[in-house]
């Protein structure tokens, strides 16, 4: 009889049956063997088979049934499923001789139970049978494999063996096949050439009598560690005996072969002519140490000869180091591009030759446009400040690439007899610091090394250089003090600053804008700063009513910076401050570069308050005070003690110019009441100073009153 199709919707009894018993099956069938089929496959596959088995039962049960031929077919089926032994075998009787039995469509028992018996022997009959076969088939493929693997091996064997004596003939380098007691049994001709023999005549020499008698003891102890399995490999230069007694400098790789048992075989030794290899070598160590466009040493050799040059100088006249670099380089690989720079700096090289010919000089290129020049000083060597200016004057002669005349000058930074018990690396770096101030004061010029001066200077880089781990740690802050009118007392303003809590030390806003500015670490740092004491401002505003507007003073660097707008609207709209409440200081200085001047007028056009600080009064801040949108200035301490010692005639006057130019003139700096009655005098609105109160935290900081009185 047939098995009725399952139907859309919920199960009818037999079948739902009929899945549960085949999940069932499937699960213990999952954890007894191997198959490749995933556990929905699985499942699938078991239904079927128990769907098949089922018919095969109805069939069995029925008048004149036949025997249970599709049952055995199951068993096989099993079998093909993968990797199912007698444990699968198991598992299926045990749960198909319960299941069956407890299915609704195989009531009463009685009826049933004989064909099920029948059916699952069939099954068991057709499962050992498959079995069987498969064993069988694969011990024929295993035969089969292994003859294929001897047959396969005795190919490869005389295949490789083809193909070694192919590359022993055709390789360039000479190969030696050595018995374990030293004797040469097989050589091909690349070896022959190298050493002047025959093949044949080189077969049966002993591989330690072609050897240089310096190096048999080194070669043979190599050899006798091979055969210990001490090393797997050894590489050395050697030097062998030629056949017309000369010695042939090669490089010997020696390894050994093994066989089956593990015994010692053969070694075999891959002789490489060494020649040309120490040529190459040679060349490669010249190029890994000097300049390859200018030919000079370069970095690393110079420090090397350095080194030695500091262990003999004269203890009394000592070395002189320059370090130079070529000024405006730069502009000319922008104008003319990288390739006529590089040949201006061959030039260069050329003209430092010519100039130090006389002394015995090492010249290298370092990075860049950057050379360095190490004099042993003799009595006859002319003095730096000699030296230097005659190494601008042969520069300032013009040299012509593609009818173009360059000439350039060169910025130098000197250590002139150093003291002996110096490293190399504490002169380079002397030299570079030197370098440094040199170039700070413009180019064409020169500085010299002082010891003194590099270590402040080495203390206010490693302030620089800390900096920001005591801002995240908590040690600079930003302090408060009061911009006071002058005429009636009246808080007219908070000024913001940095300040470097250090415990014994306390370093002051200028200080710390210094070091930050070092480092770059001054526009997070400022930006940080202008939101703490914006949102500040806005909380004492909210608690008090205060509208007083706040003062923070920019450096050169920040008055420039790209981002600066963004920074200072991102700050007003995350603290809520009043673009009118604020007032940003931009150092005249500062106003020499365009995007400083681009950002001051944007922020004017934004309502933030502009103010030009570091105020000289001269005749070119006249004028930057006239055209651009000016709210105040802030008259420089410079200038505040120049008044103070008397010297302030022409003060009045160009105060009285700066406020018909509509802007109010602020004073820092005001220590005394005397200067602050001058000032007022004159015609300033405002002050701030120490006469007023330092700098205080946000917590200390109130009406500046008590102090004017």
């Amino acid at each position: 009889m047939s098995i009725p199709s399952q139907r859309q919707g919920a199960a009818s009894p037999p079948e739902r049956g009929r899945e549960l018993l085949a999940r069932k099956w499937s699960y213990l069938l999952s954890g007894a063997v191997v198959v490749a089929l995933s556990r929905d496959e699985l499942d699938r596959e078991m239904r079927d088979r128990l769907d098949d088995l089922c018919a095969a039962v109805h069939a069995e049960a029925s008048p004149g049934s036949t025997p249970p031929r599709p049952a055995e077919r199951i068993g096989e089926q099993l079998v093909a499923l993968g990797y199912v032994s007698e444990d699968g075998l198991r598992v299926t009787l045990d749960v198909l001789g319960k299941g069956l039995l407890g299915l609704t469509e195989f009531q009463p028992v009685a009826r049933y139970a004989q064909p099920i018996v029948a059916v699952l022997g069939a099954l068991s009959s057709g499962f050992l049978a498959a079995s069987r076969r498969a064993v069988f088939e694969q011990q024929e493929s295993m035969q089969l494999s292994l003859l294929k693997a001897v047959r396969d091996a005795q190919w490869n064997l005389r295949e490789s063996e083809a193909r070694f004596e192919e590359v022993a003939t055709s390789s360039t380098s000479g190969i030696l096949v050595v018995d374990p007691a030293g004797r040469i049994v097989r050589a091909n001709a690349a070896i022959g050439d190298i050493l002047g023999y025959t093949t044949e005549e080189l077969t049966g020499f002993a591989l330690l009598d072609l050897v240089h008698p310096a190096s048999v003891r080194v070669l043979g102890e190599a050899m006798g560690a091979l055969l210990k399995g001490e090393q797997e490999r050894v590489r050395q230069p050697q030097r062998l005996l030629r056949k017309d007694g000369d010695v042939a400098r090669i490089s010997l790789t020696v390894s050994l072969l093994r066989g089956a048992d593990d015994q010692p075989g053969h070694f075999v030794a891959v002789v490489e002519d060494g020649t040309e290899l120490m040529l190459l070598q040679a060349e490669l160590n010249r190029q890994a140490l000097h300049d390859v466009s200018t030919g000079l040493p370069n970095r690393q050799y110079f420090t090397t000869y350095l080194e030695s040059a500091l262990r003999r100088a004269d203890p009394v006249r000592g070395i002189s180091l320059f370090h130079l670099d070529v000024d405006a380089f730069g502009v000319v690989c922008n104008s003319l591009g990288r390739p006529t720079g590089e040949r201006l700096l061959v030039h260069v090289s050329q003209r430092l030759r010519a100039v130090l010919a006389r002394e015995k000089a090492m010249i290298a290129r370092f990075d860049g446009d950057e050379f360095a020049v190490l004099v042993e000083n003799t009595a006859t060597t002319p003095d730096v400040a000699t030296t230097v200016a005659e190494l601008n004057r042969e520069l300032a002669e013009p040299v012509y690439f593609d009818d173009v005349g360059l000439a350039v000058s060169v910025s130098v930074g000197v250590v002139r007899r150093p003291p002996p018990d110096w490293a190399p690396a504490d002169v380079m770096r002397a030299a570079e610091q030197a370098l440094r101030r040199a170039k700070a004061g413009g180019r064409g010029q020169w500085a010299l090394f002082h010891e003194g001066q590099d270590a402040q200077e080495r203390r206010v880089d490693a302030l620089a250089v800390a900096m920001p781990g005591a801002w995240e740690q908590g040690e600079v802050d930003v302090r408060y003090h009061p911009v006071v009118s002058l005429a009636d007392r009246a808080l007219v303003g908070v000024a913001a600053t940095l300040c470097w809590d250090r415990g014994d030390d306390r370093l002051d806003h200028a200080t710390c804008a210094a070091l930050a500015e070092r480092t770059g670490l001054i526009l997070p740092l400022g930006e940080w700063q202008l939101a703490t004491a914006c949102g500040q401002v806005r909380w004492w505003g909210q608690g008090s009513g205060s509208t007083v507007p706040l003062h923070v003073g920019l450096t050169r660097h920040q008055s420039r910076d790209g981002d600066l707008v963004r920074r200072v609207r991102r700050v007003l709209g995350d603290t809520g401050l009043p673009a009118s409440r604020l007032t940003i200081g931009v150092p005249v200085a500062a106003l020499a570069e365009s995007d400083a001047v681009d950002n001051l007028t944007v922020l004017a056009e934004l309502g933030v308050g502009t103010s030009l600080d570091d105020f000289g009064l001269g005749p070119d801040d006249l004028a930057v005070a006239a055209e651009l949108p000016i709210r105040s200035v802030r008259v420089a301490r410079r200038l505040v003690a120049r008044q103070a010692r008397g010297d302030a005639d022409f003060l009045v006057d160009l105060v009285a110019v700066v406020r018909r130019a509509g802007a109010r003139v602020l004073v820092d700096g005001l220590e005394t009441r005397e200067q602050v009655e001058w000032w007022r005098a004159a015609g300033a609105v405002a002050g701030t100073g120490p006469f007023f109160g330092d700098p205080m935290p946000a917590g200390g900081f109130h009406d500046p009153v008590e102090w004017y009185d």
